[in-house]
């Protein structure tokens, strides 16, 4: 019985997440869960056919994970910015994971509750159609951009934190030694450039270059 209740479909999505945070996506298949949970794959089936199955769980488990906020009546980018911040918070823990919102974007309920949300900003903004569901699918490519590229994290960054600081100073070192008469103003930024000072405030500054973006984009 208590096999059994392991193998729920939640405590399955929880182990593949636990798995993708450590090791990267690609640790991450049926067989591997199977290993965790002391079974064989077979017993696994019954919730995933294969690895596509799980990576579509993984996605919307972040999903799920966005605490959407309340709408008001603020101007529209105000509001985007909100839920765009939402968003950021929900991926940021996971940044291995977080690409999966770019390329399983329409896959699961609370993803289609995230779009609806968006397309209707849009929508009352006074966004034809076509433009709201490009400009709202580029954005989203950009929320897990700012998180899967965020100085000294990322996907690639090792979990342990002495590798992590290692792998800092390394590409510290690597700009700062740059001849300076050729690259002035990347070597002045080598320390933000191979790592976060402030991750807070590199997030707001990227869900407001992004809710700008979509303040001045006019298609003819």
């Amino acid at each position: 019985m208590a096999a059994t209740a392991r193998l729920s479909k939640e405590a399955l999505v929880t182990t593949a997440m636990e798995i993708a945070d450590a090791q990267g996506l690609e640790a991450v298949t049926v067989r591997r869960l199977a290993q965790e949970h002391g079974v064989t794959p077979m017993a696994l089936y019954r919730h995933f056919r294969d690895k596509e199955d799980v990576l579509d769980a993984l996605a919307a488990r972040l999903f799920e994970q966005v605490e959407m906020p309340y709408q008001d009546d603020r101007p529209w980018d105000a509001q985007m910015a909100d839920v765009f911040s939402a968003v950021v918070r929900a991926l940021r823990p996971h940044p291995a994971v977080a690409a999966l919102v770019v390329t399983r974007g329409l896959d699961s309920e609370p993803a289609l509750t995230l779009a609806e949300r968006a397309l209707g900003l849009l929508a009352n903004a006074g966004f034809p159609v076509e433009d709201a569901a490009q400009i709202a699918g580029q954005a989203l490519c950009s929320l897990g951009a700012l998180v899967v590229s965020e100085p000294g994290g990322g996907p690639a960054a090792p979990v342990d934190p002495e590798e992590r600081e290692a792998a800092v100073r390394a590409r510290r070192a690597t700009l700062s030694a740059l001849p300076p008469a050729r690259y002035p103003h990347v070597v002045a930024a080598a320390d933000v450039l191979a790592d976060c000072p402030n991750g807070d405030a590199y997030y707001e500054r990227g869900v407001h270059a992004i809710v700008g973006g979509m303040r001045h984009v006019r298609v003819p």
